[in-house]
C-alpha cells in the first residue's frame, strides 16, 4: 500500500511514525506539505518524500489520507477534484462529513471518516471510523491498518454517531486532563508537594484504567469494590452525588455533541 498524506501536522506525524515502527516502507510515504519548514522537519524525522504541492506523482498511491485542519479542508480538496482514480480517502478531520468531502472532491465517494484522539501522539489512541457504502472490505482494511498504526480502531454504523465519538473520545483526553488537574489540585490543598501531588493524580488514573481496561466487570461494579460503607470513598463519593457531577459530565458531553453537529454544518459550507 502506498499512502500520501494531504497536511504534515501532529496527527500525520503520529501516524508516519506508527507505520513507521510497524516496519511499514519508507519509499510507500508520501507528504504534501504547502510550508517549506514543516518539510523539513518531516524528512529530517522520518527521511520520507515531501512536496509542497499535490503533483502527479503524490497522487500515484493507494490511500490519501486528509490530515489538514477541519477549516482548511475545502481549499485543500479544490486542487484534487477530478484527480482521484480509485484511491481511498481518510479524513481525519473533526466534523467534516462525508457528503461534504465527496461534493468538494468532484462527487468522489471512496471515503472513510475517521476521529482519532490526541494519545494516537503516543501510540495509544482510539479512533472511531465510519465508511461511505461505496468502500468495500478491502478498503475498510486499509483504513484500519493507518489509523491502527496509533492504537486501537473501531467501526461506526451510523455516520450521524460520529459527533458522539468527537465528544465521547476526540474530545475526551480533555476531560480526563481536567479530572487529573483536580486530583492534583486537592492533594495540593491537603499538603502534598508539587511532586507529589502530580506523581499520585497522574499514577492513580494510570493504574485505574489499566485496571478497568484488564477486567471483564463493568466499572460501576469497580467503583463499589474500592467503595466501604462508612469509609473515605463513600464519603467522596457522596459528595459528588451531591453536587450532580455524573449529571453535569453528561450534559458537558452532550455539549461537545450538539456542537459537533453545528461544526459539520458550518464546515459543510461552500
Amino acid at each position: 500500500m502506498r499512502i500520501t498524506f494531504i497536511g504534515g501536522g501532529n496527527m500525520a506525524n503520529a501516524l508516519i511514525g506508527g507505520l513507521l515502527k510497524q516496519g511499514f516502507p519508507r519509499a510507500a510515504l508520501k507528504v504534501v506539505e504547502p510550508l517549506e519548514e514543516n518539510r523539513a522537519r518531516l524528512t529530517a524525522a522520518f527521511g520520507i518524500d515531501c512536496r509542497p504541492g499535490a503533483d502527479l506523482a503524490a497522487l500515484e498511491c493507494d490511500t490519501l489520507v486528509l490530515s489538514v485542519k477541519p477549516q482548511q479542508m475545502h481549499d485543500a480538496l479544490k486542487p484534487l477534484s477530478g484527480k482521484l482514480h480509485g484511491q481511498l480517502v481518510i479524513s481525519i478531520a473533526a466534523g467534516a462529513r462525508l457528503a461534504d468531502l465527496s461534493r468538494w472532491l468532484g462527487g468522489y465517494r471512496k471515503l472513510v471518516r475517521t476521529m482519532p484522539n490526541t494519545p494516537a501522539l503516543i501510540g495509544a489512541g482510539i479512533t472511531g471510523l465510519y465508511a461511505d457504502p461505496c468502500v468495500d472490505d478491502g478498503g475498510r482494511r486499509q483504513a484500519e491498518q493507518v489509523l491502527g498504526a496509533v492504537g486501537r480502531t473501531l467501526w461506526i454504523a451510523e455516520e450521524g454517531l460520529m459527533d458522539a465519538v468527537t465528544a465521547v473520545s476526540g474530545s475526551g483526553p480533555a476531560y480526563v486532563f481536567y479530572f487529573i488537574e483536580s486530583l492534583r489540585d486537592s492533594a495540593r490543598v491537603l499538603g502534598l508537594s508539587a511532586d507529589q501531588a502530580r506523581l499520585l493524580a497522574i499514577e492513580t488514573v494510570i493504574g485505574a484504567a489499566a485496571l478497568a481496561a484488564n477486567s471483564e466487570e463493568d466499572v460501576a461494579l469497580l467503583r463499589q469494590r474500592v467503595t466501604s460503607k462508612g469509609g473515605t470513598t463513600e464519603a467522596a463519593l457522596k459528595s459528588l452525588e451531591a453536587d450532580q457531577v455524573k449529571a453535569a459530565i453528561i450534559r458537558a458531553i452532550e455539549a461537545a455533541n450538539a456542537r459537533g453537529r453545528e461544526l459539520g454544518e458550518l464546515l459543510g459550507k461552500d
